[in-house]
């Protein structure tokens, strides 16, 4: 109410300004055309009747239990309404900006997973050598470095700065992608995706790898493992037939919140750097802007997700080790 307002008025502010607490406060003035104060912040000059009619436009007129459950129904049927200062359906929005998104978050997941469990058990299978000081060097250089920062630095160094010009600037796709045969178009969309996919596995790994050694490590020191290699078993079989089994159901159960981390937490400033217009700069505009049906759309859609991801997580539990039977009940 107090943007539109503020829109009608022409006296808007940037979303910085309004973060930051720019601007007089001017609730409860008096309005020129009536003696009526009003509740809103700039709603000097305008007649009563507009503001009631910005209401209704809003559906502020209503009680808020009324509200609440009416957003509840519209919420079971996908139903987010639109945007308040979009003019688009929000569950239009949240497609158009979904496929970005996902790329950064599958690909970012699935890179960190691939490096980070096969470090961690070298790491764990070399513990104490030289191999594991010197990859723990790094792990924790890595981890230190803030990803915005070596995002910046991928830019200067590999996109056009002052040295090499290797890989694109910005945007998930080239001008011409539509025109390229298919197998160009995977190239190039992969070729948009290096720089910030790297961005974001530098500080990424780092605890998942030290997760996964000393989850392998703990494992190793137990007697099953002994007794294995007492009977003659051979080491490979060892650690990926027995040890790997246990050793990875805690590394699964931290499997939803990195999904849904890489997913918007970890790629809002990614998606900023790199000009990629997806879910995480959307929900931060909009929470900026008090976009509510937007900010509530996309918080939806990230809880919904991490239930999914949750679900397929437990599932996952009895692939790696089929003695877990969710269905087994002790008497």
């Amino acid at each position: 109410m107090e943007q539109m307002i503020a829109q009608l008025q022409g006296e808007a502010v940037s979303a910085t300004e309004r973060l930051s607490g720019g601007g007089e406060d001017v609730k409860g003035q008096k309005s020129a055309v009536s003696d009526k104060p009003s509740k809103y912040r700039g709603a000097q000059g305008l007649a009563p009747e507009l503001v009631e009619e910005i209401e209704r436009m809003y559906g502020f007129d209503k009680p808020l239990h009324v509200r609440f459950f009416k957003m509840m129904r519209d919420y079971a049927s996908f139903n987010f309404g639109e945007s308040f200062f979009r003019d688009q359906k929000v569950v239009d929005l949240v497609l158009e900006k979904m496929p970005v998104s996902i790329s950064l978050g599958i690909w970012s997941t699935l890179a960190v997973y691939l490096v980070s469990i096969p470090l961690g058990i070298r790491k764990a299978l070399k513990h104490g050598s030289r191999f594991d000081v010197w990859s723990s060097t790094i792990v924790i250089l890595g981890n230190a470095i803030p990803t915005f920062l070596f995002a910046i630095l991928l830019i200067v160094l590999f996109s056009g700065g002052s040295y090499f010009s290797w890989f694109p600037l910005r945007g998930l796709v080239s001008d011409n992608f539509s025109t390229l045969p298919w197998w160009q178009q995977l190239l190039d969309y992969f070729w948009h995706l290096v720089l910030p996919i790297t961005a974001i596995l530098i500080g990424s790994f780092a605890s998942l790898t030290m997760l996964t050694k000393n989850s392998f490590l703990d494992e190793i020191n137990k007697q099953y493992v002994i007794t294995a290699r007492a009977k003659g078993i051979t080491e490979r079989r060892v650690l990926y037939k027995h040890v790997f089994r246990n050793a990875m159901l805690i590394i699964i159960a931290g499997f939803p919140a990195a999904f849904i981390g890489m997913f918007f937490t970890g790629s809002l400033l990614i998606e900023i750097i790199f000009s990629l217009d997806g879910l995480g700069l959307l929900g931060f505009e909009s929470t900026i802007q008090r976009d509510y049906p937007v900010m509530f759309g996309t918080l939806f859609v990230f809880t919904l997700l991490g239930l999914i991801v949750g679900i397929i997580s437990d599932l996952m539990y009895t692939v790696i080790d089929p003695r877990i039977d969710f269905e087994t009940r002790e008497a």
